[in-house]
C-alpha cells in the first residue's frame, strides 16, 4: 500500500499517519521529494481501511498494490 501525502502536509500530520500504522505492526518506508511525500507500507495492509486512511489530515490518495498469489 501507498500514502501519498499532499504537497504541503503538515509534519505533524505525516507523524499521525506514520504512529497509526506502528502502532499497527506495520513496517514503513517513507520517500520524500521535492513536492510529495509517500509512504509505503510494508505488511498485511488488508486488516486497513482505504477510506479511514484517505480521511486523515494531509492524506492525498491512497494506493493498493495488487498480490500475484
Amino acid at each position: 500500500m501507498l500514502i501519498i501525502m499532499k504537497k504541503h502536509a503538515a509534519e505533524v500530520a505525516l507523524d499521525q499517519i506514520k504512529e497509526y500504522l506502528i502502532t499497527r505492526d506495520f513496517d514503513i518506508h517513507q520517500s520524500t521529494g521535492a513536492n510529495r511525500t509517500i509512504i509505503g507500507v510494508i505488511g498485511d495492509t488488508d486488516t486497513l481501511d482505504d477510506h479511514e486512511i484517505e480521511a486523515m489530515p494531509g492524506v492525498s490518495q491512497v494506493v493498493r498494490i495488487r498480490r500475484d498469489d
